[in-house]
């Protein structure tokens, strides 16, 4: 009897690698390839440029796999044990990092029938993940980007965002990743705030900054970043102006706006005084989402509806109320908002919501209730949290303790520890050559 050969794999980008580990599978008998799903590779880093079905139509070509299964977690137990093969070939790059208690795991799941884990010593100079960072070196396309919120929602279960307002910014939230006991750490998409780009540009957040300015401030982050974007639209504006707005976005590449449930000249939700917050009528602003959705062009961009009953003391009633008007009306998503130093008023929101018939993602933006940990947003329904303004908070406090050293020393010395070393800037941006 021929015996049975499992490969766990991902193939987002097939390479001479995978291609070395299915020839020696096959020397061994019927190949079947594992393929792990979004959810599964999105576990321990970004999610694949191809979708599953796409990666499977490719594995499922390559010469000498016999069959191609989804592989819905890091864990090998539940198709080894459906499957029961005889060997697991896996490259011998897994013995440390994150996957090395996956490793244990499959040998003591194969000991239960004799099976045996063959190890393929690894290809040295090629990986998926070079390859990848290659790949996002050269950038991405307003169609690729546009849809990966989308997947990436799909894929973690839940989205952290952080705040960007220009290039510099773009490339803090592409480029920052930290270790953890889980893998590699990092933002999933980037939040392009109304009030951070106004305060960037010196203005207040009112609305002053019309939409091609604002679009100025997206393309810098665009041409630097390969990550999703959600936009900040501010009230929307008419409803007959908002459906250009949302082409404009679409057509850019961005994979949402937020538009507040607010009307006249915008007052910053996070003023702690509610009497000068007018609200939009439900039926008004139903009618803006519904011309917003009627006018995209791809079913990836996303409208979601920002609720600021809690900012204008109207209670949850109502912000339960204009929630259910809004999914009816096509909302793709509801941020529900709070001004209040803890997160109350949220989790109570989040425990009514999830007797909705039909729910869609729930956003929030913990700028006041900063002591509150994701995993407790999480546990109470949250799939997208957004860091809204930290990037820009920080950023002015260290630039006036920097100018405030210069004129008390009246020199640059005594600044330079807060200072990145000009040698590391220089190089801080890729592409730039001296001939």
């Amino acid at each position: 009897m021929n015996k049975k050969v499992y490969v766990a794999m991902s193939t987002d980008l097939v390479h001479p690698g995978h291609m070395n580990i299915i020839n020696e599978a096959r020397k061994r008998g019927t190949v079947i390839v594992g393929l792990l799903t979004d959810e599964a590779i999105a576990g321990y880093k970004r999610i694949p440029f191809l979708s599953y079905e796409q990666r499977r139509i490719i594995v499922e070509n390559i010469k000498g796999v016999y069959d191609v299964v989804p592989q819905k977690t890091l864990d090998y137990t539940e198709n080894l044990e459906a499957l029961r093969p005889d060997y697991v070939v896996h490259g011998d790059d897994w013995k440390s990092g994150v996957q090395s208690q996956t490793r244990e795991d499959v040998i003591a799941v194969l000991k239960r029938w004799g099976g045996e884990l063959i190890e393929i010593p690894y290809t040295s100079g090629i990986s998926s993940t070079m390859l990848h960072e290659h790949l996002r070196s050269i950038g991405t396309t307003p169609q690729m980007r546009i849809r990966q919120l989308r997947r990436i929602i799909d894929a973690k279960k839940f989205v952290r965002v952080m705040e960007a307002h220009n290039g510099l910014t773009g490339l803090i939230v592409e480029r920052t990743t930290i270790e953890s006991e889980g893998g590699p750490k990092e933002f999933d998409a980037i939040w392009l705030s109304s009030l951070s780009d106004s305060t960037a540009k010196g203005k207040p957040d009112i609305e002053c900054i019309d939409l091609t300015s604002r679009v100025s401030s997206l393309n810098e982050i665009l041409e630097v970043s390969t990550k999703p974007i959600i936009f900040d639209g501010g009230t929307g504006g008419l409803a007959e102006h908002f459906v250009y707005a949302t082409r404009t976005l679409e057509r850019l590449g961005v994979s949402a706006i937020i538009i507040e449930d607010k009307t006249g000249l915008k007052r910053n939700s996070l003023h702690m005084d509610p009497v000068h917050q007018h609200r939009e009528t439900t039926e008004n602003f139903c009618h803006k989402i519904t011309m917003g959705k009627k006018c995209q062009i791809t079913e990836d961009f996303m409208i979601i509806a920002r609720i600021e009953s809690f900012i204008c003391g109207a209670g949850i009633e109502d912000a339960l109320n204009r929630a259910q008007a809004y999914i009816d009306a096509g909302a793709d998503g509801i941020m529900i908002h709070s001004n209040k130093p803890e997160p109350d008023e949220i989790i109570a929101f989040c425990t009514r919501y999830q007797s909705f018939p039909k729910k869609v993602p729930l956003v929030a933006v913990p700028s006041t209730y900063t002591r509150t940990y994701e995993k407790d947003l999480r546990a109470c329904g949250i799939t997208i949290v957004m860091y809204a303004n930290q990037l820009i908070r920080s950023a002015y406090p260290a630039m006036v303790r920097t100018a405030e050293s210069i004129l008390e020393h009246e020199r640059a010395e005594e600044s330079e520890p807060g200072c990145m070393p000009i040698e590391e800037i220089l190089h801080l941006i890729p592409g730039m050559r001296y001939d």
